[in-house]
């Protein structure tokens, strides 16, 4: 098995922290090409144009980073990334979908709004153009916000992100920090418990993927 990747992109990291903390070993694909584009040999294998995507032995392909983990924690359950228990799972995707929605995704309202390469570019995975929305900059960075400050409160009251565990939810939290700061929106210094989680969250292998 193989999995296609775009190294630059935050919404791939996620996935190859994930297989760092699980001491997995897979394949790795480049795809990307000229023009901060993906490649048309890729785009024309796989006509959704999202990264990353899990290419199985046999051909089958699956996309989305979290349907990849899904399949790779089936597999593979320890060191347990989405949760030990029937409550810890459903903890794990409240955040996990959180960090994703209110971060990543605002982070992307910011960027794909503002960078000069993503002119025409304002969403993922369409053919045909999308122009940018300057409006839609001060709304990224007002979610970004919100964002900051509901995550440094949760934090206040747990090690990481969704409990005592590194998890899943983790990897998108930090990935969604990191996609902010390429508009160079950074945690605001008031967020300490943040700060502290990204500090320890930095030092570990799979950050660094």
């Amino acid at each position: 098995m193989k999995i296609y990747d775009w190294a630059a992109a935050p919404n791939p990291k996620r996935l190859r922290m994930f297989l760092v903390e699980k001491g997995l070993n897979v394949e790795i694909v480049q795809v990307s090409g000229d023009a901060l584009r993906l490649r048309p040999d890729y785009v024309a294998k796989f006509p959704q144009a999202m990264v990353p995507m899990l290419e199985l032995d046999d051909g089958r392909q699956i996309g989305e980073s979290i349907a990849i983990c899904r399949y790779f924690e089936e597999l593979y359950p320890n060191p347990p990334m989405l949760g030990r228990d029937p409550y810890e799972r459903a903890i794990v995707d409240m955040w996990e979908r959180l960090a994703f929605d209110e971060g990543m995704m605002a982070a992307g309202e910011v960027f794909r709004n503002t960078a000069e390469a993503f002119k025409d570019r304002g969403l993922p995975g369409f053919a045909v153009p999308v122009p940018q929305i300057p409006t839609l900059i001060e709304r990224g960075k007002m979610r970004l916000s919100h964002f900051f400050t509901k995550f440094d409160k949760q934090l206040g009251k747990n090690r990481f992100i969704a409990g005592d565990q590194f998890t899943l939810a983790d990897c998108t939290l930090f990935c969604s920090i990191e996609f902010a700061g390429w508009s160079d929106i950074k945690i605001p210094d008031s967020c300490k418990n943040l700060l502290r989680w990204q500090e320890e969250v930095s030092a570990r292998p799979s950050a660094k993927a």
